[in-house]
């Protein structure tokens, strides 16, 4: 079965996916009847040095999302992965020949297709009287033994249209540039490895791994690796990749050693989600400075693609100061990093947290049985709540993403750890603002955060007075920061709903003469069936009101875990 694609056409889709960038920036042109972008200040280059690049499509935002003041002149684009024609090449070479520059550099990834095309249109234009150099990139890592192809072009040839683009903004000549441009590419390695293939539009996958297989050494293609190893966690595949690359018994390493500074690129291949992109960006650099390697700049980020590729290559580049200038130098390559100038090895990373503010003894505060009292309610709370975690979790499944009885008892082991650690405070506006900050900490999701919220504002009332009348406000408060910013209304199958019953039989604490724990069981019956009545009700806020059936046969989890709370504190306090 073939993958499905957000293209017009399969045959067009090389030109379009072109057009489409040059149609967003103004700084670009299109060559009329080719697969060519080029600067749009052409004539502004007249005395300098013209940088052409390309290969196949299917690599972007390589290589035309590279073309800018201080990098590349102008890109020749291929079909999907394949290399771009003679005629296109070589009217490139015209187009900046003609807007008056001294010369044209080349950069072709050593594949056979691009060496052969690229030099074929250079020897052409070389009988035209036109000067042309031809640099060939390979920093494949991969191959243990090279093979008389040599090193493939991965995604370091992005350092090197930088360092070239660099070069020739400086006014540098075109043999200079060629033989500056060939000594970096030497100290410099890629490795990549993927999770899975890409496919061709019009095409099924390239290859099949297995749920525990992970890709080594491929290249940006979809061909396969050098081996498949079994997953592993990033930190492991990440070292099993720097160990590959840096081994010299490898002929094809990277001679970093300790001491050694580099520049490092981390490059999603396409199909990788930011999250894991930062996960592996975090362990390349632990395992590079564990290494006694100064990483001099990080770039991190989708350089030089492989389609949907879902998987990374990692770039080493060896660097002294002059080099790094080059890096850092100016450039207008839509591509290209907004990368500090700053090493990032010796960098101070954190700051340190503001301190809590002291809080000030609380008059209201009662003593040891108060205390007690409360460490009672609190265990019969988590207790319940851990008792709930399945049920919770299948009520949610039905409108959610079924975690509300995971969040539920995450909070529940949260409170549990933190009354191991000593007996809560007496005072409840205390208490409740010593919980809030637990469960936003702790809890996660909007849970957390609901629950965070309702017991902050509660807090506040309890800190004058803790009278029947107090708690009564303070539920009210709690109540109102709830909807003020988690937008639900009671009738909307929330949370909301539970405590918003309860809150209104608790308004009879308010009277002179209340009794504590008639008042108290009244509302917890209320808010069972405020829980109950939820299943009738359509969802007015919160992830349910995004299914598309109008009604659900449960009752809302956030409800029912809300009810249970309320019922486990009357059962402490009847006893």
């Amino acid at each position: 079965m073939t993958s499905k694609k957000l293209v017009n056409s399969v045959a067009g889709c090389a030109d379009d996916a072109l057009a489409g960038l040059v149609a967003c920036n103004p700084n670009l042109q299109l060559l009329q009847g080719h697969r060519v972008a080029l600067r749009s200040d052409l004539d502004s280059l007249k005395g300098r040095v013209a940088l052409l690049s390309g290969g196949g499509s299917g690599h972007e935002p390589a290589h035309a999302g590279f073309i800018g003041k201080g990098m590349l002149t102008g890109v020749i684009a291929g079909a999907v992965f394949t290399s771009p024609a003679v005629g296109s090449i070589l009217a490139a070479i015209r187009a900046v020949a003609q807007a008056g520059t001294v010369g044209t550099l080349l950069i072709v990834k050593n594949y056979t297709g691009d060496r052969l095309n690229f030099g074929l249109a250079r020897e052409q234009a070389r009988a035209e009287g036109i000067s042309v150099e031809m640099v060939v990139i390979g920093d494949d890592s991969a191959f243990t033994v090279l093979k008389k192809a040599g090193r493939r072009g991965l995604c370091g040839t992005v350092l090197i249209h930088k360092v070239a683009g660099a070069l020739a903004e400086a006014g540098v000549g075109l043999e200079e540039i060629t033989k500056r441009v060939n000594v970096v590419a030497k100290a410099m390695g890629t490795l990549g490895v993927s999770l899975s293939s890409c496919s061709v539009p019009g095409s099924k996958p390239t290859f099949e791994l297995s749920a525990d297989e992970v890709e080594l050494g491929l290249g940006i293609h979809g061909e396969a690796g050098v081996r498949r190893i079994k997953m592993a966690t990033a930190d492991e595949i990440v070292k099993l990749m720097l160990d590959h690359m840096t081994d010299t018994t490898n002929a094809s390493h990277v001679p970093v050693q300790p001491g050694s500074s580099v520049v490092m690129m981390v490059n999603n291949l396409g199909g990788l989600s930011f999250l894991e992109l930062g996960i592996i960006a975090d362990a390349a650099v632990r395992s590079l400075e564990g290494r006694g390697v100064k990483i001099a700049r990080a770039l991190v980020g989708t350089f030089m693609s492989a389609l949907e590729m879902p998987g990374i290559s990692l770039t080493l580049l060896l660097v002294d100061e002059p080099l790094l200038k080059l890096i850092d130098a100016e450039t207008t390559a839509v591509a290209w990093p907004n990368v500090a100038a700053v090493s990032i090895t010796g960098r101070k990373r954190n700051r340190v947290a503001p301190a809590e503010p002291q809080e000030a003894l609380d008059s209201t505060a009662v003593g040891g049985s108060a205390s007690k009292r409360m460490a009672l309610v609190l265990e019969r709370v988590c207790s319940t709540l851990l008792g709930l975690e399945e049920h919770l979790n299948a009520l949610d499944r039905a409108a959610g993403d079924g975690d509300c009885g995971t969040t539920h008892s995450r909070a529940a082991r949260a409170i549990r750890e933190w009354l191991k650690e000593g007996p809560p405070p007496a005072s409840p506006a205390q208490l409740l603002s010593k919980l809030s900050v637990l469960l936003l900490e702790k809890m996660g999701g909007s849970s957390g955060a609901l629950y965070g919220l309702f017991l902050t504002a509660a807090a506040q009332p309890l800190k004058v007075k803790t009278s029947l009348p107090a708690w009564s406000a303070a539920m009210d408060a709690g109540l109102e920061a709830m909807q003020k910013y988690g937008k639900a209304a009671p009738g909307d199958r929330t949370m909301l709903d539970s405590l918003w019953a309860a809150g209104q039989e608790l308004q009879a604490w308010k009277s002179p003469g209340a009794d504590l724990l008639q008042v108290l069981t009244k509302a917890v019956k209320s808010a069972e069936a405020a829980a109950e009545a939820t299943k009738n009700m359509e969802a007015g806020a919160g992830r349910a009101s995004y299914i598309s059936s109008a009604r659900l046969e449960q009752p809302d989890p956030g409800a029912v875990a809300a009810a249970a709370i309320l019922r486990a504190i009357l059962e402490v306090l009847q006893s």
